[in-house]
């Protein structure tokens, strides 16, 4: 009770301070929804379900390029028009992430995803060769073979129903495909699986939990809920994920001394650079394990399960694309990696599934320095800022008729009408993702893997489910197809 009594204190403490600072005043005049006194938007969050605070953050940013939220002593500036997001993303005065990412710190900690400074830009140089073009062109051949799985599980599972949720299917193919050519794990136990993907959904859950009661942004307040030791037991379960991982292939470097062969995996990268006295340890390993283990497997499941649904929902543009894949490879050769050049409208169909649904809505940052926004407001330095991809991607005076699934927006003399930052689907300037290259090519194995061997027709319509607020793209009911084959 003391301890309670004490922790609320001192959070008042903070928030009298920081809500009777000179930067309040500042941006107040940025405009947004009207809040109330000294509490600010905080019941427009508070306790609202993921559905529901997905819902009324699209209603701010259609009204909105510029908006500020105040949730109790911290003031968030909301980042819709592509002008304002590029003063953000380009250079590095701005490249720190928001508080927002320390949520994550007890799993992630502070790897490629949540470092800044320093640390940031030595793991960045550290992992980039890990995702070179000439490393993917060897991966390649696991997407193919993963692929082949998803195939046979279809098929399997026609022989009692045709329509499939497709989500369950999607992230298994996605954590088979990132562990084996980033990790060197392959036919890990399926119970040992379930129980991480279990783990990585519970976290998600717990992360909303704190954003939706604004006091506990305070980490002294936040250790004193019931949530934070939920937070720590799943933290610690996905450790142990991620430790096995790391242990079995640490046993294969002991056995050859060195890692050897074209595949230069991530995790091999990172146990080089260990034995060799960079400056990385053992829970710096486990930091990009997490890190990359997550992210590679979560965004881009989200990804396809939604292309998967919009081709469902629009055979002329799914008919279309499959066109061109059995003209370019016909319905039954090998696919070969310089093939994958062949699918132009397939690659459209992708990247106008990204618009409508990037897999990761909305990035954030600490602004490095003050600065004026494009549309002219001062905004000091500490500010928390969020970027609202999903928003950005919407606007009809960027996209007419923006929630139309219109593969042609991307044609070449389209896309140079367009702000070169009205889509941004892999983030934008020096912390952009940097497996964007993996990610697209794993799209586009997958989905001619898929498409010339079954049609696919509408069970979930796009109107049929609602979106939720999350660190990746949720949707609250599952995603059904029915699978028919050619």
């Amino acid at each position: 009770m003391v301890t309670t009594l004490l922790g609320i204190f001192l959070f008042l403490l903070v928030f009298l301070r920081q809500c009777l600072g000179k930067n309040r005043r500042i941006l107040k005049r940025v405009p947004g929804p009207q809040g109330y006194p000294f509490i600010g938007n905080v019941p427009e969050i508070f306790y609202k379900s993921p559905g529901d605070l997905f819902t009324i953050v699209r209603t701010f940013s259609t009204k909105y390029s510029i908006y500020r939220l105040t949730l109790g002593h911290v003031d968030i500036i909301n980042l819709v028009n592509p002008e304002d997001i590029e003063q953000v993303l380009t250079g590095y005065q701005h490249l720190s992430k928001s508080k927002l990412y320390s949520y994550f710190n007890s799993w992630l900690g502070t790897g490629l995803l949540t470092s800044t400074g320093e640390k940031w830009h030595h793991r960045r140089k550290l992992l980039t060769p890990a995702f070179h073009f000439m490393i993917l062109q060897q991966f390649f051949v696991i997407f193919k073979e993963e692929t082949q799985k998803v195939y046979e599980k279809i098929e399997k599972a026609m022989e009692e129903d045709s329509v499939i949720d497709i989500m369950p299917v999607v992230t298994q193919f996605t954590l088979e495909t990132i562990g084996e050519t980033a990790m060197g794990f392959k036919n890990l136990d399926d119970t040992f699986l379930n129980i991480y993907k279990n783990n990585v959904l519970q976290m998600g859950k717990i992360v909303i939990n704190r954003v939706i009661r604004p006091w506990c942004d305070e980490d002294f307040v936040y250790r004193l809920t019931s949530y934070y030791k939920e937070e720590k037991r799943v933290a610690k379960s996905l450790h142990n994920f991620s430790k096995t991982v790391i242990e079995r292939r640490k046993q294969t470097f002991l056995e050859e001394g060195q890692f050897s062969g074209k595949r230069k995996r991530l995790l091999d990268i990172l146990l080089q650079a260990k034995e060799e006295g960079a400056d990385i340890d053992d829970d710096g390993i486990r930091e990009e394990v997490d890190t990359f283990m997550f992210e590679g497997h979560d965004t881009t499941a989200a990804a396809l399960s939604l292309i998967l649904m919009l081709l469902a929902n629009n055979p002329e543009h799914q008919e279309k694309a499959v066109a061109e894949i059995l003209e370019a490879i016909g319905p039954d050769s090998d696919l070969a990696y310089p093939d994958t050049q062949k699918f132009p409208y397939l690659e459209r169909c992708i990247k106008e599934g990204l618009r409508l649904y990037p897999s990761v809505p909305m990035i954030s940052r600490t602004a490095g320095c003050d600065y004026v926004t494009s549309t002219g407001y001062r905004i000091p330095a500490g500010t928390t800022l969020h970027l609202h991809i999903f928003d950005l991607h919407r606007k009809p005076y960027i996209y007419p008729d923006p929630d139309l699934f219109d593969p042609d927006r991307f044609l070449k003399e389209n896309c140079s009408l367009r702000h070169p930052f009205a889509y941004i689907p892999f983030s934008a300037g020096p912390r952009n993702c940097i497996g964007q290259k993996f990610a697209m090519l794993e799209l586009k194995t997958f989905l001619v893997g898929i498409m010339r061997k079954f049609r696919m027709e509408a069970v979930t319509k796009q109107n049929d489910f609602e979106l939720e607020t999350d660190f990746v793209l949720k949707t609250s009911h599952p995603i059904k197809i029915r699978f028919i084959k050619r």
